[in-house]
Parts: C-alpha cells; structure tokens; sequence
C-alpha cells in the first residue's frame, strides 16, 4: 500500500499534539439551532448530546444577522432568482449583478473608489499581498499577524520581512529605518482588530510614521489592513479599526464571513489598485466567488449597519462585551481591556485551558481554548465572542459558571 509508511509518521505525530495538548480533536456538529426566545439567545443543539442546549461563545456572527429572519429571506428569493451558486469564476460569466452591487456598496461604505470580493478573507489577503510583492519590495509585519498574512508573505518571497514587536511603534519606525535604500517599495501589513486578543493597531501611528518616511522608498509605503474582526463589529458605524482611530490604510481588507453572518471576503482602495488585481491575484482569478444570494444577503446587512437598527445593534453589542468584561475580571480572572466582542480570558497554562473549556461544554457553553502554537506559549487563552443576539441572560449566565470554577476547581 502506497501511504504504508508515511501513514505510520503522521499517526505518530497526531499522537505526539495529542500528548501536549495541541490537538483540536473531533468538531463538534451543530444539528439544530433554536432562536432566540424570551430572555434567551440562540440555542445550538449537538449531534451526540441529545436535546441539551447550548449557548455558542465562539461566534464570529457578531451582529446575529446569520440567523435573522429577513436576511434568510433575502437569500432564499436571491437563490430562486440566480441558483444556489454561481458556476464559474468571475472572468467566465461568474459575475452576477449582486456581485458588482455589493462591490459598490462596500467601497461608499469604506469611502474608497472600487472594492472587489473573494471567496474568502484568507484568500484575499494571500491574493493582495502576493500580487503586489516584487523582488524589489521589503514587508514589515506585527508578530502578532494573523495565519493568512503570515503564509500570504511566505507564499510572495519577498526581497526581505521583518516583524516589529506587537503593536510597538518604536520597533516599527526601527525596522522602517532599516528597510530605507534596500528597497524600491515597502508594504507594512497588519490586523486591524488582533482575532486572539480584541485590542487593535494604532492606525493613526502608523499613519504618522509612513507619512515621515514615504520619500525615501521609490514606490511609496503601501499600509496594508487586515480588518476582518473590526468591520461590522467596531466602531459606533461598523467602520472597524479606521473608525477607531481616524485613520485610514491604503489597503483594507475585510470578511463578510463574520458580522455580515454570510461568507466571503473584500478589498477597498482606488480603482487602479482593484483593476489590477481582478488581473493579477491568483485567488481571484482561479476561485469562485462568493454565491449571489449571499452577496445579496451582505447588500441588506450593509444598508442595516447604516441605520437606526445597526447604530442599536452595535450599541448592544458593546453593552454586552463590557458587561462580559467587567463580570471576568470581578471574578478574579485575567483579560484584555478593549471596546472589541471579543473577550480573551488569558490562562497562561495548556492543561488549565482545556480543563475550563470542559468544564463550560459541561455547563452547556461552547468556548475555544487557543493554545500554542496558536498563541504564543505563556499566552494560552480562552476567547470569548460576544454576538448582538445574546442578551444580558446568557452573559450572566456564563459569568456565574466562570465564578463557579474560579471558586471550586482553580487551585
């Protein structure tokens, strides 16, 4: 049998991420979904847990609009207009006119020329970043960058990288200062909102820095953003990051995989950028695009977020991360102050944070555990989502199990 050999490597090397922690082990399967009802938000039900209900801490649908019935509508009705997919790439009669729709609509709400939508975020980042890397170009990136931006730089091999301390200014300028006559062109690429923690890049900063040494780099500093948790989550608008700190990057990158409740993901900049890439990126040109009934779906969440419904829906939303945030640290335990849904409780300790993990599935709470290689070792951490549909019961609620372990099993 051909994999005879190697099967017995990975069979051992399974073991091994077993041994230390580091599996993720089975997915859970989600069978049914109960809406909210009275004081409670959604309910998740699990293949293999019978009729027991649970609350889902680790959503990324921060705004609930997955589960919103006028959403679901709209996709159903956009479905029965244009099919269930779109049967090609965008180049060869993949484009529908939800697609372009959308791409207008995410560039006036970004207040950019031209936007265009990929399959994903992590392929938007690989397709951006690859594309405009030369052998005449230096990235710098925060140690603290997603996976996506991580492999984007590997996958482009560019003339040199180099990685500044976590949100460290004074490092950045530093690896700026050593980047200057070694390179016609620089990119310095981050997350807008960092997906581990909820704090986020001064934008402003880095603006200021860019600006003061732009001169020296024959085809200019290009700041790239990774906003996939700010945008829909962040900010009084939505506008993520850029809303945060009043500055904008040259290139935003966003995801309608997360507070649009769909899928996909979106660049935003001028239109000779966005035109050269529908020419160059290879996830672009290669990959379906989203369906037309999901970028209908993400037309609708767009027009929400800029009205009195997405101004409340934010609004709650930050209620509730406060309230979450506030409730952890009075129960003794460790987190990362930020405006951000996402609520890190930092453990410090692999076998701690799965035995808290177990603990909440236990108690009818689904929460991811984040631990090395992940996270940085030492920095093993439970996150926390909060989502626009749970409400001030459910947070209580996983407050009051949470005080319930710091108080009987932390030792």
């Amino acid at each position: 049998m051909p994999l005879s050999r190697i099967t017995g490597v990975l069979r051992d090397e399974l073991e091994r991420l077993s041994m230390e922690g580091r599996a993720k082990g089975k997915e859970f399967v989600i069978v049914d979904v109960k809406k909210p009802q009275g004081k409670k938000g959604p309910r998740f039900l699990l293949k293999g847990y019978g009729d027991r209900e649970f609350i889902r801490m680790n959503s990324n649908s921060y705004l609930g609009m997955s589960l919103k019935d006028e959403i679901i509508k709209i996709e159903e009705e956009a479905a029965r207009k244009y099919g269930v997919g779109p049967g090609a790439v965008r180049f060869i009669s993949g484009t529908y006119f939800p697609h372009r729709e959308l791409e207008k609509k995410l560039a006036q709400f970004h207040s950019r020329e031209d936007a265009m939508i990929y399959s994903a975020a992590y392929v938007t980042v690989i397709g951006v970043i690859s594309s405009l890397v030369t052998d005449e170009t230096i990235i710098i990136s925060d140690e603290l960058n997603h996976n996506c931006i991580i492999n984007a730089i590997k996958l482009s091999r560019p003339k040199d990288k180099f990685v500044y301390k976590h949100l460290d200014m004074e490092d950045l300028e530093e690896k700026i200062r050593n980047s200057t006559g070694r390179a016609r062109r620089l990119i310095i690429v981050t997350d807008g909102v960092f997906s581990m923690r909820g704090d986020y890049a001064p934008l402003h900063r880095i603006a200021e820095i860019v600006n003061h040494y732009d001169s020296n780099f024959e085809e200019n500093i290009i700041t790239i953003v990774d906003d996939s948790h700010g945008v829909g989550a962040f900010g009084s608008t939505g506008r993520g990051t850029e809303e945060m700190t009043g500055a904008m990057a040259d290139i935003l990158i966003g995801t309608l995989g997360k507070a649009f409740g769909v899928n996909g993901g979106y660049v935003v900049s001028n239109e000779t950028l966005t035109t050269y890439l529908r020419e160059k990126a290879i996830t672009y040109i290669y990959s379906n695009p989203i369906t037309p009934a999901e970028a209908a779906c993400a037309l609708r969440v767009l027009e929400i977020l800029d009205s009195e419904e997405g101004e409340m829906r934010l609004k709650h939303l930050r209620e509730l991360a406060e309230r979450f945030r506030k409730g952890l640290s009075e129960a003794g335990y460790e987190t990362i102050a930020s405006e951000h849904p996402i609520v890190p409780l930092l453990v410090r300790d692999t076998r701690r944070t799965l035995d808290i993990v177990k603990y909440l599935l236990d108690n009818g709470i689904l929460a991811t555990g984040l631990n090395y290689p992940v996270v940085p070792k030492g920095d093993e951490t439970i996150r926390f989502q909060i989502n626009a549909d749970h409400t001030d019961y459910d947070i209580d609620y996983v407050l009051e199990i949470l005080r319930k372990y710091r108080k009987y099993r932390w030792s």
